[in-house]
């Protein structure tokens, strides 16, 4: 991940001329060894921390909204009045700081203490809450429900093994050894303790009863509700090819898996990466970095330039080729011994083991045997309600309206902020959720970011050179907008967002 910038100035303990502090945007200064925005919001002068609670991104550097402040690395969204966590990824607040003025002088020299009164859910909001799930969406759904005063029964059922985790680590800093596991939950324990969520891991829902308003484990348990929240998400695809059951053959989803690879790989020399999606790439790059020999597979001539266009896609093959990954495209895996991987083209590799990264798909069996309406994920409206009126769906299983059409969306921050409109949705919001997709992705030290539904983009436009780390591309169907990529212009991506189809 991306470092903190260096501190800013100037020092807000000395003082600034409230002339300083622009209209529309923000002031980034300091108080001591602390980071922090002034503001003017309606008037009124407010201040705030100045680094994003999510990876320290710096706010000073990020878009001001109206009332908000984006963060320039991941979009973290935050509210200059309150410090509010509006958008995920970030869910902790800001800091705020106390503003005194004197004469024309504004100076901020304490934190205030912080008000965590939440205003009290609405009467009529359900009673039991049961979520299926254990990834993004459903955690990002439990916690803005509580964030919001919910006071009712709150279940989260998890297949995983784990509380929920940073899942896009997985593939980055920490397959790669840089980054502890002590960072990777999402939460420590004794959150769901506080906040009374009922946080159960390895179970496994069996069916869910809709009509009858519970849902069954495989164990026997029952849990009923009054509200149920299908967050299930997507599990790897596995090739059915010889040898592709052997103990080191590996998939990458789960902290459990990663955990699996690295130990499995500790001892190897070799690696070989069967797909070049992001993930496998980040992976391959992960790889490199515990000294690892990297051969990835693919079918395409060029990975990845269908999603960001050629020079974009041909800077991150070039990259990964000069720190020594080596491609093998336009072919395919046939088999493997345990030991020998045959290709397509007729080439055998010497592995101590292989990673499988060929996409996901959604994990829709529960609800098609329970009779909702599937088509590649939940069919969910604007709301990301079925066609139960108390049945949700949200993150990676969930197909919604984008556009002309329906979209599934298989990012982090996306299947987060779903997760927050649905728990707003309970709470009798009905908002229609409409923020664009936005992902990122790390290889060698540089970040891509990536912001918009650009499948279908007829044509792409490069400013700047990717080889510079300083580029922003943007995609467009026919004359409209519909996606932009960023390397080093992280503020130019946020300023796109309301052009966007």
């Amino acid at each position: 991940m991306s470092q903190p910038a260096p501190q800013p100035s100037p020092d807000f303990s000395l003082g600034v001329a409230l002339a300083a502090i622009p209209d529309t945007g923000v002031l980034a200064g300091h108080v001591g060894d602390a980071s922090v925005l002034l503001a003017k919001v309606s008037g009124e002068i407010h201040a705030v921390s100045g680094s994003c609670t999510h990876y320290g991104g710096p706010l000073g550097e990020g878009l001001r909204v109206g009332d908000e402040i984006r963060c320039p690395w991941h979009h973290a969204c935050f509210n200059l009045r309150t410090g509010a966590a509006e958008k995920a990824p970030a869910f902790a607040p800001l800091s705020c700081w106390k503003v005194e003025i004197e004469g024309e002088r504004v100076f901020v020299r304490s934190e205030q203490p912080a008000d965590n009164k939440a205003t009290p859910a609405p009467a009529q909001a359900p009673k039991r809450v049961v979520i299926v799930g254990g990834g993004a969406a459903a955690f990002a759904c439990a916690q803005r429900l509580r964030e919001r005063g919910y006071a009712g029964s709150l279940t989260l059922l998890s297949h995983d093994d784990s509380a929920p985790v940073d899942r896009p680590n997985l593939s980055k800093d920490y397959l790669a050894g840089s980054a502890p596991e002590e960072w990777m939950p999402l939460q420590p324990p004794e959150f769901y303790a506080e906040k009374h969520i009922d946080l159960q891991i390895n179970t496994e829902v069996g069916a869910l009863h809709l009509q009858d308003n519970y849902v069954t484990t495989k164990a026997g348990k029952r849990f009923d509700y009054d509200a149920l929240v299908l967050a299930t998400g997507a599990e790897p695809v596995h090739l059915k090819l010889p040898g592709f059951d052997l103990p080191n053959v590996y998939t990458l989803r789960s902290l459990s898996d990663t955990r699996r690879l690295i130990a499995g790989v500790k001892d190897a020399k070799s690696v070989a990466v069967v797909g070049a999606g992001f993930i496998g790439m980040e992976a391959a790059s992960a790889l490199r970095a515990r000294g690892l020999d990297v051969h990835v597979i693919a079918p395409e001539t060029l990975p990845l330039a269908r999603i960001i266009g050629t020079q974009l896609a041909d800077h991150l093959v070039q990259l990964h080729r000069s720190n020594g990954v080596h491609f093998h495209l336009e072919c395919q895996t046939q088999a493997f011994d345990g030991r020998t991987l045959t290709l397509s083209n007729g080439t055998t590799l010497n592995v101590d083991a292989v990673l499988v990264g060929v996409g996901v798909r959604p994990r829709t069996t529960l609800a098609e045997q329970a009779n909702l309406a599937c088509d590649n994920g939940i069919l969910v409206n604007a709301q990301l309600r079925t066609a139960l009126p108390n049945v949700y769906a949200c993150g990676d299983v969930a197909r919604y309206p984008h556009g002309d059409g329906l979209a599934r969306v298989e990012h982090w921050v996306h299947a987060e902020r779903q997760g927050q409109a649905v728990a707003g949705n309970l709470l009798g919001d009905q908002h229609t959720f409409d923020d664009p997709p936005f992902f990122w992705t790390h290889h060698y030290g540089i970040d891509l970011r990536y912001l918009g539904h650009g499948r279908g983009w007829t044509r792409v436009e490069v400013e700047g050179r990717p080889a510079d780390n300083d580029c922003l591309a943007k995609f467009y169907h026919d004359d409209a907008l519909v996606a932009a990529a960023a390397i080093g212009r992280d503020r130019d991506l946020l300023a796109l967002q309301p052009q966007l189809r």
